[in-house]
């Protein structure tokens, strides 16, 4: 039974900030920020989006393209819930309006949790005859003002659908994968940004790949030249280079991946980072721009979670995915974001909920198709926005 990813697609909000405005403001060189970890600008959240409107965002351009009473299932990936016992799903099931016959949960592991999402969803799917799931993905990387990390913030959500004989990507059953008590990344419940060390997690997740490469090649019986295309989870933008340099130490090697990998990294170096989507959101980009007909290649996928657990898995891009991308609606979402300048960079940065109970309704920024429009006793409320589908 062939399993994968029939459909893809991304939302990121309407509002980004520049580095190179951050850079004159944090007093350092914008090479810093665009040489040094490879990033030109972050996504930034308004006050009336967060996962649930993202990742709504995301699946709607999906659900354009499958019947709907077909899904049975849709799982929630996220860092970022906004709940300790609603799943976030819950409230997409309902703006998308979703068939009621539908099993509906939300999963946690850091960056993870949306590797684990799609290998279940391929369990679900293959005990369910023409049924499909829908995977979110969807998150806000938030740090500390002045830290190290405030120039990896960002925000997004990806949307994958999973089905039998899918039109883009067929997953192979060989994974590797290992987990590791450690303290790289954290987010306690009590603080609104993560805790990061980010020279450790780095060491951490170099480890975790080699790790995973070495399994995944004693399982599989694949060499190098095996897997043509390359994707990673990004919490900035150059980490890639950096796993190709743990992978490759040939040099000629290093350069030609290198050149491989560059058109999906297009969208990461704009978004920033979006944790359990930034693997996917890498995916969606080297499908997007990759000049190359990828049609029979096989793709390596490297998915790490800080604390942490890793897997390395692949899959295979099937013959006509080109036709089912959703390139147009992707650069066009980019394209036509605000650009904010510092003060509103630290508007939205600092803009915080009531917490006790008082009723709220959010100020309008988004453009996207859905919005959170407040707070009542403690609810939150979410509504489709003026913007017509």
């Amino acid at each position: 039974m062939a399993i994968g990813i029939d459909l893809i697609s991304f939302y990121t909000p309407p509002f980004f900030f520049s580095l190179d405005d951050l850079a004159k403001q944090r007093g350092v060189p914008a090479e810093k920020y665009s040489t040094g970890i490879g990033q030109k600008e972050m996504s930034m959240l308004p006050p009336d989006e967060d996962v649930v409107t993202m990742g709504a965002n995301a699946a709607l351009q999906i659900l354009e393209k499958t019947e709907r009473n077909r899904i049975k299932a849709l799982i929630f990936a996220t860092e970022s819930g906004i709940d300790q016992s609603k799943s976030a799903g819950v409230f997409v099931h309902k703006l998308l309006d979703l068939p009621k016959d539908c099993r509906i949960i939300e999963t946690k592991q850091a960056c993870y949790s949306g590797t684990f999402s799609l290998r279940a969803a391929m369990g679900l799917v293959s005990l369910e005859k023409d049924s499909q799931v829908l995977v979110i993905t969807s998150d806000v990387a938030r740090y500390d003002l002045h830290s190290a990390g405030e120039a990896t913030q960002g925000c997004g959500a990806v949307a994958l659908l999973v089905s039998e004989q899918p039109r883009l990507m067929q997953i192979e059953t060989e994974s590797a994968y290992i987990s590791e008590d450690v303290m790289d990344f954290w987010r306690p419940n009590y603080r609104q940004s993560a805790i990061v060390d980010g020279q450790y997690s780095t060491r951490v997740y170099l480890h975790a790949l080699n790790e995973c490469w070495k399994k995944y090649s004693e399982l599989s019986k694949r060499l190098p030249e095996h897997i043509h295309q390359l994707c990673f989870h990004l919490p900035f933008t150059r980490m890639a280079e950096k796993a190709l340099k743990q992978l490759f130490r040939c040099k000629e090697e290093f350069q030609s991946r290198l050149s491989k990998i560059a058109p999906g990294l297009l969208y990461n170096e704009t978004i920033g980072n979006s944790y359990t989507a930034s693997l996917y959101l890498n995916l969606c980009s080297l499908l997007d721009f990759n000049e190359d007909n990828l049609e029979g290649q096989r793709v390596g996928l490297f998915s790490y979670g800080s604390g942490f657990v890793a897997e390395f898995f692949s899959g295979i891009i099937l013959k006509g995915y080109n036709k089912h991308l959703l390139k147009e609606q992707h650069t066009r979402l980019l394209a036509n974001r605000k650009r904010l300048n510092y003060q509103e960079y630290l508007d939205f940065y600092h803009f915080a909920l009531p917490q006790d109970g008082t009723s709220f309704h959010t100020p309008y920024f988004t453009d996207g198709y859905f919005r959170f429009a407040g707070l009542d006793a403690h609810k939150r409320l979410y509504e489709k926005a003026q913007k017509e589908a």
